[in-house]
């Protein structure tokens, strides 16, 4: 199939997909598609001929090799929980969704070797659990754990609560099994530490949110699993005391500080109001606050003790006006659910929030937030932001909504003067405007805008040496 523009693809295409999957791995039917057109924020929407549910990898690589033989373009989901559209078909149809959920098995666990090995339908949670029931930590963490799956997790390079002390995903990884987009499986499912062997390929797929391979599954490092925690809520005036704050708490806990989060006010308003069951942990209402966790292998009333400790050196110093330790995990997963939270609360607001998922370096954090207000303030004088995100390692999710502008309006929708206000200052920090969402459908006209011309032509060299038809997640990350 070559007219790329076409809202349909042969029924010879869908019967030979059929045929390779079987009945029972192919959905054609609107009311069995819908799910996977849509993603979860309701903000992109397109067209699928079919939803492919292959069952193995060798099933992927027989569609693949199909769509490569038609020129039948495929769109690679995983759990479908992205923030950038990435993961949905384009409006334009003529596209196949290909889902790995029904791939969703633990391979192997080697406690010795500290790897687990999962095929990439596999959610997250359950990955976690499978290392904690071999006594061992796979630290990636963040909202959508419950429902995404670990390709999607690998294909967008996801980052999560724990990267100050772990890493991104790509840190994660030691190994992965690829279907390219000719149909051939590349597997490279290795185990090593060490593998000096020429051009490291599995960094090529890792963050490349599907448009240069499939990931079908993937080696990944496990850590000793912590035998105590200990999480703290912190009331502070300003993001230069939450900064400050990190560095006492790093001279007082070193390493063992897993999350740093710094969280806004208005953030938190936003969950008070609309997601039941949470309140304000602290006493008087403060502009910014940070909750921390820590970990370590000994037990928690020491762990508890230096975390005390540390505590009343910031108080001392006059950089904590308040604090609340968690008693016990009840009371750390009710702390961390309001973190969590946030993105559910600003989705209740009919107000269009426009969403920023920058970086900057950890040490110009709160200068950024300055400069960034200022200049909204100065173009949108009722802008209310919702600031909040890993002070840790410099990710912020610097997000803003103005009064008036509603998510249902189309114009508010598309425009990208609020964007473009945040973005070049961002530029100007020489940071990133996509710190760990990717870019999707989302982010195309901004990589275009703020990558360099060397950057982008490297980019299209590979997706051109891997892709030349350009089948795989049309229209993601690249302009056509």
């Amino acid at each position: 199939m070559n007219d790329r523009n076409s809202a349909t693809v042969p029924a010879s295409v869908i019967e030979k997909i059929r045929q390779a999957v079987g009945a029972q791995g192919i959905l054609t039917s609107a009311a069995d598609l819908e799910p996977y057109v849509v993603d979860w924020r309701g903000v992109y929407r397109g067209i699928a001929a079919a939803v492919v549910r292959p069952a193995n990898t060798a099933e992927v690589a027989a569609v693949m090799k199909i769509c490569a033989d038609t020129g039948t373009p495929l769109v690679p989901q995983g759990g479908n929980t992205g923030m950038c559209g990435a993961s949905v078909p384009n409006a334009g149809g003529g596209e196949i969704v290909l889902t790995l959920s029904r791939m969703n098995k633990i391979i192997e666990v080697d406690p010795l070797n500290n790897t687990l090995t999962a095929e990439a339908g596999c959610v997250l949670a359950n990955i976690q659990q499978a290392a904690a029931d071999a006594g061992r930590l796979f630290p990636l963490s963040l909202g959508a754990e419950g429902s995404c799956q670990i390709g999607g997790n690998l294909s967008t390079n996801a980052g999560g609560v724990n990267v100050l002390r772990y890493g991104n995903t790509r840190d994660l990884v030691l190994g992965l099994e690829v279907v390219l987009p000719d149909g051939r499986i590349w597997n490279g499912l290795r185990g090593l530490r060490k593998d000096n062997t020429g051009y490291d390929l599995k960094h090529l797929f890792i963050g490349a949110e599907g448009t240069l391979g499939i990931i079908t599954a993937a080696t990944m490092k496990l850590f000793p699993r912590p035998s105590a925690n200990a999480t703290a809520w912190m009331a502070v005036r300003d993001p230069e005391a939450a900064l400050r704050l990190l560095a006492l708490m790093r001279r007082h806990c070193n390493d063992r500080i897993t999350a740093f989060e710094l969280i806004s006010r208005h953030s938190l308003e936003l969950v008070w109001r609309h997601v039941p069951g949470t309140r304000d942990p602290m006493a008087a209402p403060s502009p910014w606050y940070v909750l921390t966790e820590l970990a370590d292998a000994g037990d928690e009333q020491t762990l508890r003790a230096d975390l005390e400790r540390a505590l009343e050196a910031a108080l001392a110093e006059e950089l904590v006006v308040d604090a609340v330790i968690a008693e016990n995990r009840t009371q750390a997963q009710a702390l961390w659910h309001m973190r969590e939270s946030i993105p559910e609360g600003a989705r209740q607001e009919p107000v269009m929030v426009y969403r920023h998922d920058i970086a900057v370096a950890v040490g110009r954090i709160p200068e950024f937030i300055r400069e960034a207000q200022a200049a909204l303030e100065k173009r949108f004088p009722d802008v209310r932001l919702i600031c909040f995100g890993h002070l840790g390692d410099g990710n912020l999710h610097y997000n803003a909504y103005i009064p008036g502008r509603l998510r249902a309006d189309a114009a508010a929708r598309d425009a990208h003067d609020v964007t473009e206000t945040v973005y070049d200052i961002v530029r100007q920090y020489s940071g990133s405007f996509s710190a760990e969402h990717g870019i999707g459908l989302s982010k195309v006209a901004e990589l275009a805008r703020y990558k360099s011309a060397v950057e982008l032509d490297l980019m299209r060299t590979i997706k051109r040496a891997l892709d030349p038809q350009g089948l795989l997640n049309p229209g993601k990350v690249l302009q056509a």
